[in-house]
This record gives C-alpha cells, sequence and structure tokens, in this order.
C-alpha cells in the first residue's frame, strides 16, 4: 500500500533562526537563502528545528512516495521538501500565528489536500509526522482524507526530540513503523521511556 507523508512545519530554535537571518551571516546556507533563488525549504526547516524535523525529513524520505513527501507551510499550503525559499519568504511563514490564521492558512492546506486526494489511489495511506494533539493540522485534513489519515501510533505522549530521534533510527534501520488513523485516536498519552542512546 502506498504511503504519502506530509510534515509540519518546523518548530523553529530562536537561536539558530537569528543566525539564518543574520545579514552579516557567512555560513553557507545563510548566504543561499540571501541570494535569488534561495534555498531549500526542506534544508532551512531541519537547520531551524533540528532533530526534528530533519527526523521527519529522513524518515520521509526513507519510506515516502514522493520520497520526502510534503511540507505543511503555514500560508502556502503543500510544498515539497525541494521547493525554494528566499529569507523573504521564511519571515512572511513566521507572521503567520496558526492559532489565529483562520483561512489564510487552512484554505490553501485545504486545496492543495483536496487536489493530492484526487491524485491518490483510494487505498493510499497519508501519514501525518505531526502533532495529533490540536486540530491545527487534523481538523482540515480529516476533512479530506477521512480514515485515511494515519499518524506513528508511537508518538503519542513523545516531545518533539523523542520523535525526531525516534523517526531518525527507523529511517537509517530501515524499519517503518505502525500507523492508526487520527480519527478516534487517543491524542494524548503517557510519557513513554526516553529511547536508548546509540552506541558510538
Amino acid at each position: 500500500m502506498s504511503r504519502v507523508f506530509l510534515l509540519s512545519p518546523a518548530r523553529c530554535d530562536g537561536r539558530r533562526a537569528q543566525m539564518l537571518l543574520n545579514p552579516a551571516a557567512t555560513f553557507d546556507l545563510a548566504r543561499r537563502i540571501r541570494a535569488p533563488e534561495g534555498a531549500p525549504i526542506g534544508e532551512v526547516f531541519s537547520f531551524l528545528s533540528g532533530l526534528y524535523f530533519r527526523g521527519k525529513l529522513a524518515y520521509a524520505t526513507a519510506f515516502g512516495q514522493p520520497a520526502g513527501g510534503f511540507v505543511i507551510t503555514t500560508d502556502r499550503g503543500l510544498v515539497t521538501p525541494g521547493t525554494m525559499i528566499t529569507r523573504t519568504d521564511l519571515l512572511a511563514f513566521a507572521k503567520v500565528d496558526l492559532a489565529t490564521a483562520g483561512e489564510r492558512y487552512v484554505a490553501p492546506l485545504r486545496r492543495h489536500a483536496e487536489e493530492l486526494g484526487d491524485r491518490l489511489h483510494a487505498e493510499s495511506l497519508v501519514v501525518l509526522l505531526g502533532s495529533i494533539a490540536t486540530g491545527k493540522y487534523c481538523d482540515t485534513l480529516t476533512a479530506v482524507f477521512g480514515k485515511r489519515l494515519v499518524f506513528p501510533s508511537t508518538f503519542v505522549g513523545r516531545g518533539d526530540m523523542s520523535r525526531g530521534g525516534l523517526l531518525l533510527r527507523h529511517a537509517r534501520d530501515c524499519r517503518e513503523l505502525e500507523y492508526e488513523p487520527v480519527i478516534g485516536a487517543v491524542r494524548h498519552g503517557k510519557r513513554p521511556p526516553r529511547l536508548e542512546r546509540i552506541a558510538r
């Protein structure tokens, strides 16, 4: 059964954001995002949020079709990880508060989700790699995909870094996680044990 992955937006580390957006920064990604052609959103979000988004991207690339899936943005719906963005784009994303954005956020997400749903085989799964604890992603996506929208069941109770570490390990070991439908799922649960450290 084919699977398409939807990656929730990066949660920015403030220090990393300041580094990237500093007009005087000279490291490669900062230079590229200031250039007219920009840099891939997958690379930029991986830098900004570190382990969690990096884990989502690695996992979606390992198991999804198309490889890498689609990134949920705050005001442009779904884009591929290779979509180029600039410093201006990144600042525009940051101005949108999902809690209050309303149709500015929902309308493009709904439109792209419906277009994706029309292209998918009826039995294809849409895997949300993001939080199901609130309705900010789930309400719009379940309205479009219904029971085809699933998530890794081991996400419940885990924090962002734990989810990122879990996804990286499973991508590395080529072991796909088990999924369950978002509809009817327990959205809050007891925190699971910490992941064991990887032997170096």
